[in-house]
């Protein structure tokens, strides 16, 4: 007996704004019927399980115990590059001098997430 992964669902203040946000990170599309003030929004990923955005009242307090982590298609300062102007902040940079690590980002809620190397800067590195 098994369970498949149905959604992974984070808590958010504004579940249409994050949402948004994440649709571009992801370059997925939201659900054909989520609006502002939705107080759910999905972002239909085109592999696996659609990130479901649900307002809850409360704010984030604590590090997240779980995240994502995103193997960008472009070289990862690219993609770094591209968080920042999407309105991530980053909370703590282990990238290595010989190209190894990762970037942890928040979202615009406060939610971490991290920016690998790219498949292609993987091969090479490794």
């Amino acid at each position: 007996m098994s369970s498949v992964i149905h959604f992974i669902t984070i808590d958010c203040s504004d579940a249409y704004a994050i949402a948004h946000f994440w649709s571009k990170v992801t370059g997925a599309p939201l659900a054909d019927d989520d609006f502002p003030g939705d107080p759910e929004a999905m972002v239909k990923l085109p592999d696996g399980p659609p990130l479901l955005f649900v307002q809850v009242p409360e704010p984030k307090q604590v590090k997240n115990r779980m995240h994502l982590c995103l193997e960008p298609s472009a070289l990862r300062e690219t993609e770094v590059e591209r968080m920042l102007e999407l309105g991530a902040t980053v909370v703590d940079d282990r990238r290595k001098p010989d190209g190894a690590g990762w970037v942890v980002f928040a979202d615009p809620e406060g939610n971490e997430f991290c920016v690998l190397r790219s498949a292609a800067e993987h091969a090479v590195t490794s």
